[in-house]
């Protein structure tokens, strides 16, 4: 077993399993592995120091290209349906058509800011998002070895991709579904672009992007990365898996969500704010350790 997962933070339901797929996934090669990742609260930070790291769209939310008033409607719109996003005693299809109404909600507040494509970089560059600890090596690696890198994003892309290019870490292995402005000639948000990504319908996102996945038939390989139940469903669109490793990232709530998260994740990280496991596994994977 790799050392890595005997951490504090390392939950796991079933370890043989854990080391079944690992070694069957090790013997394929990793010509044969692709990566698939949420982004928010699961490639960056959730916390740093005490407090709450942004998520993308927070980044907009807290930026000074955004009206004290918009903002003070964003923030109900948050805590209405935060809470029910993490409410372990509702189904997903109860909370299904409730998230769909905040997304909306919340980029129609954002259309009507007017935000001009041209600022979105001092925004990002303003705020307090942060990769987890051990993102160069995870990007970069990835990078290195060839393996696809697909983040599968209910944020916004345009503000992800300037995290990751900020960082200095968004190589050509790197793929994004998420939610994209659509800026008119001058530059200013006029509406997002194409189907509503929100929590709880990646499924369908997978299956909308079988393109993608037909491209990567060779890879039946699947290491998986999420914070929230809605996750899961990330590689749908993967054809003939072989082998998937699922890694959730439980932050918040612990107590109440443990359980959820142990009956669908193979490894659960509890409020672990690095890359360290995934990278271990990675470098495994890779014939680098």
């Amino acid at each position: 077993m790799l050392p890595e997962l005997s951490n504090p933070s390392v939950c796991m339901r079933d370890p043989k399993r854990v080391q079944e797929i690992l070694e069957s996934m090790q013997k394929a090669g990793s010509n044969t592995l692709q990566v698939i990742s949420d982004f928010d609260m699961t490639l960056t930070r959730f916390a740093y120091n005490g407090k709450r790291c942004p998520t993308c769209h927070n980044i907009l939310d807290n930026s000074k290209l955004i009206s004290d008033d918009c903002k003070e409607k964003l923030k109900n719109l948050l805590d209405t349906y935060y809470p029910i996003e993490i409410d372990s005693t509702r189904s997903v299809d109860e909370k299904l058509p409730l998230m769909v109404e905040w997304w909306t909600r919340a980029h129609d507040l954002l259309v009507e800011q007017r935000i001009k494509k041209d600022l979105l970089a001092s925004a990002v560059r303003e705020s307090e998002a942060m990769l987890r600890d051990g993102y160069q090596l995870f990007f970069d690696h990835l990078y290195e070895h060839s393996i696809p890198l697909l983040i599968f994003s209910a944020g916004i892309g345009d503000i992800l991709e300037e995290v990751i290019r900020q960082a200095g870490v968004f190589h050509p292995n790197v793929k994004v579904f998420s939610n994209y402005m659509d800026f008119d000639e001058s530059g200013v948000l006029k509406a997002f672009k194409g189907e509503l990504i929100h929590i709880y319908n990646k499924r369908e996102g997978a299956l909308l992007n079988t393109g993608h996945f037909q491209e990567l038939r060779t890879r039946p390989n699947v290491l998986l990365l999420g914070d929230s139940l809605g996750d899961l469903t990330m590689a749908d669109g993967v054809q003939d898996i072989e082998n998937i490793l699922k890694i959730g990232f439980l932050n918040d709530k612990v107590e109440e969500r443990k359980q959820s998260y142990m009956d669908s994740y193979d490894i659960v990280l509890i409020k672990d704010e690095t890359l360290e496991v995934s990278n271990a596994i990675m470098l495994y994977l890779t014939g680098n350790k």
